[in-house]
């Protein structure tokens, strides 16, 4: 560790795995003066590359951090390809350079677990959360490692399993014209794709694999099947990844009824039983850390899920989307 730089420490909330702590959490050394984050990056990057592989996560605590712009820096430091937002469901806004607003949807939901993107095929390898305004009260983004999950779901429900293994998961949404900041998959089919022309947009959601059906006031999307376990090749494992979770509890809004968001990949329906003890081992696997102004987060997203609790105002959480 580069001890002159940074120190490695342990919180409260933190869970061990393999004797590995999830997630690491950085703080600046004491005994040093503050380096700012993005040069520590510069000098560190590989150091902090072995780091994340073990562990997943990474929890930037106590440097400074302290605006958007600078949250920018910090990201543009990794040298990480920029993923554009292209076919993902949460309404979000632009910030300034490669940083957008978290999911904007209302503050009383919930945002249940899932892989960055999980639902098309292509999906960012890292993520990063960074805390512009601490919540009120919640708010939090817990996160979990998703070869946990599977192992837990291998274990409890093996034919389940094999069968998501065998067929995959298709996915359906239907998306309106314009944006719904009352949905927490309120991107309308314009900002999804980036366009207002419905020919552009079929042509982006062909490259994705999607199939449109166009409606009267929006348009039906088809994706899928596509795999709902992954072999992550870097660790050499399988994972859970996939958004069946979070489509078959969480894409609820006026066009879309979420037990009909998401099948088998041969369009059988999921047991509600198992999805939903899902959800239980996720939130029981699950480490929750209270958001501090300043903190940034940086995920593996073929290694853990993340979702996010309901909150009392205010609370302002950036992201960026890396290749």
């Amino acid at each position: 560790m580069p001890e002159n730089l940074l120190t490695q420490v342990g919180i409260p909330q933190q869970k061990l795995y393999n004797g590995v702590p999830f997630p690491a959490v950085l703080t600046p050394n004491s005994n040093q003066p503050k380096s700012q984050l993005p040069q520590i990056i510069n000098e560190q990057k590989t150091w902090i590359g072995s780091l994340l592989h073990q562990s997943g996560a990474i929890l930037f605590r106590g440097f400074p951090v302290n605006s958007a712009s600078d949250f920018n820096d910090v990201v543009e430091a990794f040298g990480y390809e920029e993923l554009p937002y292209v076919g993902g469901a949460a309404p979000r806004t632009s910030v300034v350079g490669r940083v957008f607003t978290a999911n904007e949807s209302p503050p009383d939901q919930k945002i249940p677990f899932h892989h960055e993107m999980a639902q098309v095929p292509e999906y960012p390898s890292k993520l990063f959360f960074f805390c512009d305004v601490e919540p009120g009260s919640g708010g939090e983004t817990p996160i979990v490692l998703s070869h946990v999950v599977y192992e837990k779901m291998k274990d409890k429900y093996p034919d389940f399993v094999e069968r998501l293994e065998e067929h995959g998961l298709i996915y359906i949404r239907v998306l309106g014209e314009d944006d719904d900041p009352s949905s927490p998959i309120g991107r309308g089919w314009k900002s999804t794709f980036l366009t207002k022309d419905k020919s552009v947009a079929a042509e982006r959601a062909a490259k994705l694999g999607m199939k449109l059906e166009w409606l009267e006031d929006g348009v039906k999307t088809v994706m899928g099947p596509i795999p709902g376990i992954k072999f992550n090749q870097e660790r050499q494992q399988k994972i859970w990844f996939n958004s069946m979770v979070a489509a078959y509890t969480g894409w609820k809004d006026g066009r879309n009824d979420p037990v009909k968001a998401v099948t088998f990949g041969d369009g059988q329906p999921l047991p509600a039983e198992v999805v939903h003890d899902c959800l239980s081992i996720l939130e029981d696997e699950s480490v929750a850390i209270p958001w501090k102004k300043g903190d940034v987060l940086l995920i593996d997203n073929l290694a853990v899920l993340h979702s996010r609790k309901s909150f009392n105002p205010p609370r302002r959480v950036l992201a960026s989307l890396c290749k």
